[in-house]
């Protein structure tokens, strides 16, 4: 298999996925259980991709390293109520900072 049948096999999956969403019966939607749940997937899915990506290496492992600083430094910084602008930009700079000097 080629890497670019790879790519269209991907890109037709994530479509009929993304068309499932459409055909799922109304009534389905319009239970109670449905609408309390449905608001906190995204901030677990969210939760879940900072913690691969900010505290996990290419093992799987747990570290600490500048991406952990910089995701320290984004917490506080939106606890802060700091721009969202102002808040990448200076996460990013501190992970450069960080791997500079390490």
């Amino acid at each position: 298999m080629t890497l670019w049948l790879a790519v269209v096999a991907v890109c037709v999956l994530a479509f009929l996925t993304k068309l499932a969403g459409y055909l799922v019966p109304e009534r389905f939607l319009e239970l109670p259980w449905v609408a309390r749940v449905v608001p906190l997937l995204t901030v677990a899915l969210l939760s879940s991709l900072v913690i691969t990506q900010g505290f996990l290496d290419t093992d799987g492992l747990p570290t600490l390293d500048a991406r952990a600083v910089a995701l320290g430094v984004a917490v506080l910084l939106l606890l802060l109520r700091a721009p969202f602008l102002v808040v990448v930009a200076l996460s990013a700079a501190t992970a450069a900072l960080v791997r500079l000097w390490s």
